[in-house]
């Protein structure tokens, strides 16, 4: 048996990266997947078995209330949400604008609050459900990537309010803090020996991170095994966050 049959779970930013290998964790333990994406060119690639590709700006008000209408009369039930799609920036506070600012504000923090909004309000109906949001490693300690580290500060405080206000009736909030993982979103990072040989030093662990070892934690926060488990905060970053 696996750890998530008879689940239905939604996964966004699920083409690519950790959003894919979560889909694949999912779908092996059991659950029927819906990945939402904006890559209709990826999504149509996953849409096997368990694996239901659909589309999704997920700073969209309209998109969300569709894709609950879709998967509520095609499935009957959410039971679990993991807000993982975004983006990413490097460039230093004195070079932000807002043209900057807006796009992670828009999809990494309101992004993340709609999913809340439109699954989090679904599953207080049907008094249960699951939601797992990534934040970053960015949003504990100070590591530049600022209006990125700022969008996922948002994540984290936006986990912590919905874990308190949708927790009595049944729907649990946790958020994940991943660290430098090895996705497309990190290849300009890994480009760079010096930069790479920079991290992997100041990371106890003293390497960089792995898709599946963020999907593993995903997993057990999205699965009954947690049931207990609301409002945490679970860094995946090799103890980064520890120095």
């Amino acid at each position: 048996m696996g750890r998530l049959d008879d689940k239905v779970a939604i996964i966004t930013g699920g083409a690519s990266g950790i959003g894919y290998r979560i889909v694949q964790s999912f779908k092996q333990e059991g659950a029927t997947v819906i990945a939402a994406d904006v890559n209709e060119e990826a999504l149509e690639k996953l849409n096997e078995d368990n694996v239901h590709g659909l589309k999704l700006d997920v700073s969209s008000d309209e998109g969300w209330e569709k894709l609950v209408k879709h998967v509520d009369k095609k499935f009957g039930k959410i039971d679990i949400l993991v807000n993982n799609a975004g983006i990413t920036s490097e460039k230093p506070i004195d070079q932000v604008t807002y043209n900057d600012w807006e796009p992670l504000s828009k999809i990494n923090s309101f992004g993340t609050m709609l999913g809340l909004k439109y699954v989090g309000s679904y599953m207080k109906k049907q008094q249960k459900g699951s939601i797992v949001n990534l934040s970053s490693v960015t949003a504990q300690v100070g590591m530049g990537l600022n209006s990125y580290s700022a969008s996922k500060g948002a994540v984290r405080a936006i986990s912590k309010a919905a874990a308190s206000e949708f927790g009595h009736a049944g729907v649990r909030v946790n958020a994940v803090f991943p660290g430098i993982i090895r996705t497309p979103m990190s290849e300009g990072l890994e480009s760079s020996s010096e930069t790479l040989a920079q991290i992997e030093a100041m990371t106890p662990l003293q390497r960089i991170g792995e898709p599946e070892e963020v999907a593993n934690a995903i997993l057990f926060l999205a699965s009954d095994e947690a049931s207990f488990i609301t409002g945490a905060e679970l860094a995946i970053d090799g103890g980064y966050s520890a120095r």
